[in-house]
């Protein structure tokens, strides 16, 4: 059983959530903080960016989990694959990801919350606080039928078509801004299929997880060597 409202921990925290399209990463990310009583930031951090980053919410919608242009027919190419050889790190520095960073670590220094994608488990590597990385996903069925719950299409091919390219964009942007492979269960703490329990129980694993992850941290680990 779980309890509405838990008080979070006085730590600095995050929980950040990786997910395939239409496996749920983002109710359970909303649930999971409701629950704790934190933040919660999704599209929120589009807006966060554009008014500290000097740039307009809708050249970030327009960009939001998209490799930049110059490269974007070489990883249409090549999706799937892991980073770039000759340019896994951005060079100059991408305005739009430059900006979304930016909110991403202005949403940490606020307070404990859960961010969901925008590779923040990468940006927030060297933050110095406990940062729990999750991917979430579910077998390209389920996917299907939570698109077609959502309205999005009303058939399963159509909504396979839509995650499978969701999914590619996302990995490709993944794969283009950090040193690793998105989806890959040596990147995160907790990999998850949520096509295998309901979300309030999977809620509760991480929840239950966060809490043991800080009080081992605030037991002396080093929060680094796990990022």
């Amino acid at each position: 059983m779980h309890n509405n409202h838990i008080t979070p921990p006085a730590q600095r925290y995050a929980i950040v959530i990786g997910r395939t399209y239409g496996s749920g990463g983002r109710a359970l990310g909303r649930m999971i903080a409701e629950r704790l009583g934190i933040a919660y930031y999704d599209k929120e951090l589009l807006e966060a960016a554009a008014r500290h980053g000097g740039v307009s919410t809708d050249y970030l919608e327009r960009r939001d989990e998209r490799t930049p242009r110059v490269v974007a027919g070489f990883m249409q190419a090549n999706i799937g694959i892991s980073s770039l050889p000759w340019y896994s790190l951005p060079s100059g520095g991408d305005a739009a990801y430059t900006a979304i960073s930016d909110a991403v670590t202005a949403a940490v220094a606020a307070g404990p919350c859960v961010i969901v994608g925008r590779t923040a488990d990468y940006v927030l590597r060297h933050s110095g606080i406990t940062v729990v990385s999750i991917f979430v996903h579910a077998p390209i069925e389920e996917c299907a039928r939570r698109i077609m719950q959502r309205a999005e299409c009303d058939n399963a091919k159509a909504a396979r078509d839509i995650a499978e390219r969701a999914n590619k964009l996302r990995a490709a942007y993944y794969n283009f801004y950090t040193d690793r492979k998105w989806g890959d269960a040596a990147e995160y703490d907790l990999t998850i299929d949520s096509s295998r329990l309901p979300l309030e129980q999977l809620a509760d694993i991480v929840i239950d997880y966060t809490r043991r992850r800080l009080a081992a941290d605030a037991n002396g680990n080093n929060v680094d060597k796990q990022l």
